[in-house]
């Protein structure tokens, strides 16, 4: 068979998965399926993306790892821009289907668990909100262990002369990535001495800088469209979301910015 665009991409089989559950059909509940199954696939590349980075970052090949994170900074970007879309869902058209969804929910994304992982925010306990069996779970599970972008980075400090402590090398690579004073005095000196590591260090803070937007952004949708209601499948509501705001992921990078 002659490769074409449909079959490259698999349209036929793409095209079958939006499955609306609402008889008959909520007009909304197929916008909502393809929002979320696109954010699956944007979060598909991002952890494809930010594997190249720790790659990169590890090997110490800075002009490789700066397009990298410029790209996931797109990623984040588009994934705020989604926001917008979804957002012209009212709460009464949510409601009109949200019942058809039984016990499924956002908390259950094992990506986007994956990727905050990857990048050090590590949180045993929201384990729990996972299907212990289901799809996706051993990845998880295998990321919470792993070492994440932090570990990485200072893989690539040390190719850049700088002395990590021992005691970050080899604590526990399941708990979260802390900000260590120690590491910022030379992360402030390599502003300050190397342009070409500052375009890698704000290129990361801006990437961190887009996740938190997304975490705004994304818990003033869920408070605009359910309010203080639990989400469904008994998970967290808003309270729970809000929690994560203006959690940076490398805190390093945000904790020097007032004596740059």
């Amino acid at each position: 068979m002659t490769l074409t665009y449909t079959t490259y991409l698999k349209l036929p089989e793409l095209l079958e998965l939006q499955q609306v559950q609402s008889q008959p059909a909520e007009h909304d509940e197929l916008l909502f399926i393809v929002i979320h199954q696109t954010y699956e696939l944007w979060f598909k590349l991002m952890l494809h993306e930010l594997e190249k980075f720790n790659r990169d970052l590890s090997a110490g090949d800075l002009y490789a790892a700066l397009p990298t994170i410029g790209r996931c900074r797109t990623i984040m970007k588009t994934l705020v821009g989604q926001l917008d879309i979804i957002e012209t869902m009212t709460p009464m058209s949510f409601a009109s289907f949200r019942d058809r969804l039984e016990t499924s929910s956002g908390f259950q994304s094992t990506q986007f668990r994956e990727a905050e992982f990857l990048l050090g925010y590590k949180r045993r306990d929201v384990l729990r909100y996972l299907p212990d069996d289901g799809p996706g779970m051993a990845a998880v599970k295998r990321r919470l262990d792993e070492p994440s972008v932090v570990d990485h980075l200072y893989d690539f400090l040390e190719t850049q002369g700088v002395p990590i402590p021992a005691d970050l090398r080899e604590r526990d690579a399941s708990e979260p990535a802390q900000a260590d004073e120690r590491v910022q005095e030379h992360l402030l000196r390599l502003y300050t001495e190397r342009p070409d590591l500052a375009m890698l260090f704000e290129g990361m803070t801006d990437f961190d800088e887009g996740l938190q937007e997304w975490r705004y952004r994304h818990v003033k949708m869920v408070e605009r469209t359910i309010g203080s209601k639990q989400g469904t499948g008994g998970s967290p509501g808003v309270e729970f979301l809000k929690k994560s705001l203006f959690t940076p992921v490398f805190a390093d990078l945000w904790a020097i910015r007032h004596r740059l």
